[in-house]
């Protein structure tokens, strides 16, 4: 193996590994809003929820874009076999996102009749998270592969680990989404998303526990990687920066912290993803194909590459500019919609 057919695949990885963190966080607390609108029935405080993430969540899910295109240029082998054995469940998801953008939208022009669309709008963000997880858990758990073709059912994401992962995902954003309000809100949205992430941050962390247990007991590979020694060692600060992040969003809880809860759950979410990632790389498709397996040709990745070289930084750009623009309290009767 040549030094291009090495390095370009690992670049790859890693602009795909920033796509998914960017979308995960950013589309995951307007995500996580939705989720709460059943445990938030007034009009009023409804109406700042989406008005506070109004600004940004189309922009949101450019990274999906870029992480799913990146997906079948880069590596259009494992784009193939993942669609393939995920094909429901991308789906159910990606029709959930639709229809929660056209509530997000509807929603305004049908008051005050505007019920069915706060339905649409909950029950999309709902469904979408939940089937986010349950591809990462249907991935994690492990996908058959014959000569480089998928061989296993339709269904064989339907188990109890990848069930699981959708539950844990639903409770993960719905803690982006509590701290978000507690940051960009104030009076009793605030209020009521502080006394929900009470409850949510030790929800999530035990669905981190358990993931983090379930993981290396039942897969031989990721016991090796997290728990012989040295890498015992090397990888111990990933756990015990996730417990620091989690008191830091206890404590900020408690203290009034505006901020600090939402950079915390952040931080537990990337530091959940660095975890992920160490124990499957240099997998795409566990447990059959590597990222060198996957790649595409040399010639396809550095053509791509040129492009991407141009427009991440745009998109980078512009996602900076919109949320410093937007900076602030969102207050009653504010909105940009």
């Amino acid at each position: 193996m040549d030094t291009l057919s090495y390095w370009l695949p690992l670049t790859w990885v890693g602009i795909l590994g920033i796509a998914v963190a960017m979308y995960v966080v950013l589309d995951g607390f307007d995500l996580g809003l939705g989720i709460l609108f059943p445990l938030n029935p007034t009009e009023a405080d409804r109406d700042v929820m989406m008005n506070s993430v109004a600004p940004f969540w189309d922009g949101n899910e450019t990274w999906l874009i870029l992480g799913g295109g990146g997906l079948l240029v880069a590596f259009p082998a494992a784009y193939g076999i993942i669609l393939s054995g995920l094909y429901l469940p991308v789906m159910i998801m990606l029709l959930a996102l639709v229809f929660r953008g056209v509530a997000f939208e509807f929603r305004w022009v049908a008051k005050p009749k505007h019920q069915f669309w706060d339905a649409a709008f909950a029950g999309g963000s709902i469904v979408a998270s939940f089937m986010q997880g349950v591809i990462l858990g249907g991935l994690l758990q492990g996908i058959a592969v014959k000569d480089g073709r998928f061989a296993g059912g339709a269904l064989d994401w339907f188990a109890p680990f990848p069930l699981f992962i959708g539950l844990a995902t639903v409770a993960g954003y719905a803690l982006l989404g509590v701290t978000w309000l507690i940051m960009k809100t104030e009076g009793n949205v605030a209020a009521t998303a502080r006394a929900q992430a009470h409850w949510l941050l030790p929800l999530v962390l035990a669905a981190m526990a358990i993931v983090s247990l379930w993981t290396p007991l039942t897969i031989d590979r990721i016991w090796e990687r997290w728990f012989v020694y040295p890498n015992i060692l090397y990888l111990s600060p990933i756990p015990l920066l996730t417990a620091l992040a989690a008191f830091v969003c206890w404590r900020g809880l408690e203290r009034g912290s505006d901020t600090a809860p939402f950079f915390a759950s952040v931080c537990l979410f990337l530091l959940g993803f660095a975890g992920l990632a160490i124990s499957n790389l240099p997998y795409l498709v566990p447990p059959s194909l590597t990222v060198w397996d996957a790649a595409a040709a040399p010639s396809s990745q550095l053509f791509m590459l040129v492009g991407t070289a141009v427009m991440l930084p745009v998109i980078l750009g512009y996602t900076v500019f919109v949320y410093w623009t937007f900076r602030g309290k969102m207050r009653h009767g504010e909105g940009y919609h």
